[in-house]
């Protein structure tokens, strides 16, 4: 299996356990160390594999707008019925983010610093 397929297996798995993780936060808060780990370690594959060269600024912008939206977001918990969600399931996809915005920046900073 080539290493584009692993990452993009890795982000569909990443979103999907941060969308679950989101939903049933009640339910597995148990294991939230367990799942952000799990997340965390998404994350980097996902920063090392996913990633091209063309793709850092566009990735990065919207890690940004993601991780700002996540700061933000405790204003969704006045939405009806489903705020509480939108809130667990947005800090649940920042976690999955954040590791792998964390890559791509420290590998484009390399770039830029080596003059590649």
């Amino acid at each position: 299996m080539d290493l584009e397929k692993i990452g993009g297996y890795a982000f569909l798995l990443g979103v999907i356990i941060a969308v679950i993780a989101g939903i049933a936060a009640s339910q597995v808060a148990a294991y939230a160390g367990t799942i952000a780990l799990v997340l965390v370690i998404l994350g980097l594959i996902v920063g090392l594999l996913n990633i091209k060269d063309k793709q850092v600024t566009n990735f990065l912008v919207a890690a940004i707008a993601l991780l700002a939206l996540s700061i933000t977001a405790g204003g969704l918990v006045t939405i009806p019925y489903i705020g509480n969600y939108l809130v667990a399931i947005v800090g649940q996809v920042a976690v999955f983010v954040m590791p792998a915005a964390l890559i791509v920046a420290l590998k484009d900073i390399y770039n830029i610093a080596s003059g590649k």
